[in-house]
């Protein structure tokens, strides 16, 4: 049989015209564009046409062209960021967006979106307002302060707190808290970057209250406290108590602040959780100023709060560098929807997703798990071997870092014919295939097996309709 030149193969190609005539690139052009379409369609007819070069390589059809063509345009449209199954057994993923967001606040926030807001204006009066005005009211009412104000996160709360009160001066911090969050970001660099130097004073494990006395001189601005959110010391440790910090500072007229990090509005143990420290707590202890995040356990958006004495907020509101790291409208009117739930405690382990994942009962989510295994025995069947798992699943964010919650999990373990046994390979290509679902679902890889810790899953109906377009 005498094979078929290359170029009569790329002719038999069909045209542009012809392929945009097809009924699904025609729907394409109508939803994403005629120029859109046309670039889509032409890469895939020119892929074609180096794939024949192999004198092997049969012509792809108009029905192949098309169903290319559209592949690539639905890739293209698809949004960078985008939801995702989080089934890593850490509820407050720094990666996967931290926390979830309550109705309320979504529904604030489409209305903020989609229309003008009243975001710097006083409307009773007609005049200009402020916008932190929006949420600072409640702030100070959920933790005793006498003023507030909001940045766009923690990390800049702290830089804007130390700029303002100690650019060209010292603060003093003890040696075990000089922390390391997220992206390898630490205290002694947000201090370099505020143009103030860190005077270290104590030990790892051990500071007292002579060590900051001692390290007291003209050039100190501030005595910092920072609260260990994200890591514990353990063993033989002491740490000055922060009434004690309050009256060392204060005898010398110096500012005592303290960054909680992690903060939560409500005593965690009310819900059957550890003990977090509050920032109502940091203030009634001696903090002057206390700093924390809006997205951990408050379980709203990405924002950081300071609060404290109103005489010493003003000037922090006054620095230039707070109209760089202000809240816009939308992370405003999240942040205010959220702080309303607060009203209520009695509901919040209902209505503040963050609360309603960190309480939910193993035994309810173990009934998730059984009622799932038999779809996903079935739908992986010769692939992996699916069974029920104890896991513990931890806050995560830095919060409560050695607390774990008892939890239950799906562990998809992937088989091999003829004794072999699986690879990491294997696992990697499983996982592969759960996250190239159109929502993605992000496991984690432990112990030679693919484990999804079922503590966050809450839309059973959605994950399980779309394994049928598992690709195995």
């Amino acid at each position: 049989m005498t094979a078929v030149p290359e170029k009569a193969k790329a002719a038999a190609l069909p045209s542009v015209d012809r392929a945009l005539a097809h009924p699904v690139v025609a729907e394409l052009v109508a939803t994403y564009g005629h120029q859109e379409t046309v670039a889509a369609l032409r890469r895939v007819l020119g892929e074609a046409r180096d794939a024949l070069r192999d004198e092997n390589a049969a012509i792809p059809g108009i029905e192949t062209i098309a169903g290319a063509c559209r592949q690539r345009v639905l890739a293209r449209a698809r949004p960078s960021q985008r939801r995702v199954f989080n089934l890593t057994g850490t509820v407050l993923h720094t990666n996967l967006g931290r926390a979830v967001l309550p109705q309320e606040a979504v529904d604030a926030v489409l209305d903020v979106m989609a229309y003008p807001s009243n975001l710097e204006f006083e409307v009773e009066k007609g005049s200009r307002g402020e916008r932190d005005a929006h949420v600072e009211q409640l702030i100070c009412e959920l933790t005793g302060a006498e003023a507030a104000c909001v940045v766009n996160n923690n990390a800049g709360a702290v830089l804007l707190l130390l700029n303002t009160f100690a650019e060209g001066k010292e603060v003093i911090v003890s040696r075990g808290e000089l922390i390391e969050i997220g992206g390898a970001f630490r205290i002694p660099d947000i201090m370099r970057r505020a143009n103030c130097r860190l005077v270290e004073v104590g030990t790892t494990n051990r500071t007292h209250p002579k060590d900051y006395e001692a390290a007291i001189g003209e050039s100190t601005a501030l005595i910092m406290r920072v609260h260990a959110s994200n890591y514990a010391i353990q063993g033989f440790t002491a740490a000055v108590p922060e009434r004690t910090l309050m009256d060392i500072a204060h005898k010398r007229k110096i500012p005592f602040v303290i960054d909680l990090g992690a903060g939560t509005l409500v005593d965690l143990e009310r819900y059957g959780l550890p003990h977090e420290p509050t920032p109502r707590e940091a203030i009634n202890s001696g903090g002057d100023l206390v700093s924390f995040s809006g997205d951990k356990l408050l379980g709203g958006p990405q924002c950081g709060i300071i609060v404290g004495h109103d005489d010493l907020i003003k000037p922090i509101n006054k620095n230039p560098l707070k109209r760089a790291l202000r809240l816009d409208k939308v992370r405003l009117a999240a942040l205010e929807a959220v702080l309303r739930l607060y009203r209520d405690p009695d509901t919040l382990p209902q209505k503040l997703p963050t609360l309603r994942l960190l309480t939910r009962r193993k035994d309810d989510i173990r009934a998730l798990a059984q009622r799932l295994l038999p779809t996903v025995t079935t739908r992986l069947a010769g692939v992996a071997e699916v069974s029920i798992g104890e896991c513990k699943s931890q806050i995560g964010s830095g919060s409560l870092p050695v607390e774990l919650l008892d939890s239950a999990s799906l562990v998809l373990s992937p088989v091999k014919g003829q004794g072999k046994r699986p690879s990491g390979a294997d696992i990697d290509r499983l996982a592969a295939a759960f996250r190239a679902l159109p929502v993605p679902v992000i496991g984690r890889v432990h112990e030679g097996a693919l484990h999804f810790d079922l503590r966050c899953l809450e839309d059973e109906a959605g994950f399980v309709a779309q394994l049928s377009e598992l690709a195995l």
